[in-house]
């Protein structure tokens, strides 16, 4: 028979981890999409951990309520180790790109760097950079996480 103590703090801990599984959730998983007064940018992906050899599909929204515009067609998007090199980057023209407020643009990254090698285990930022109607650099970026 076990102690009354055992199976009380087994039930605080049962107790705990749910609690604290269901915060982890809710913080994983809030909203990348919020729209605001003013320029702003929002990039969303379905999910923040992969696997290996998944594609991964990017949404750019402009998520304020002015115009932006991007120097490419790339809408300024990079994918970046967490110390800053350039892993991936679309090959697009350069044609000046907007979008108006509430408008959206989809990449898809097969986890293919720029130099033909695959992406290794581990963080990589999505990042995107745009300018506002005054000229006002509007960026944002979000991490995802690539198992094996």
């Amino acid at each position: 028979m076990l102690a009354k103590s055992l199976v009380l703090f087994i039930g605080i801990g049962v107790i705990a981890g749910f609690v604290f599984g269901v915060y982890l959730i809710d913080v994983k998983s809030s909203s990348q999409l919020v729209f605001v007064d003013g320029p702003s940018v929002s990039i969303v992906t379905e999910k923040s951990d992969f696997k290996k050899n998944e594609k991964i599909n990017i949404m750019i929204v402009n998520s304020g309520t002015t115009s932006l515009s991007f120097s490419d067609a790339s809408y300024g998007l990079r994918i970046t180790g967490l110390s800053g090199i350039l892993m991936y980057a679309p090959t697009v023209s350069h044609v000046v790109s907007s979008l108006e407020p509430g408008g959206q643009v989809i990449f898809s990254w097969d986890q293919i760097k720029n130099d033909g090698d695959v992406a290794l285990e581990g963080l990589y930022k999505i990042s995107v950079k745009g300018m506002d109607e005054s000229e006002n650099n509007v960026e944002n970026s979000i991490t995802v996480t690539i198992w094996k």
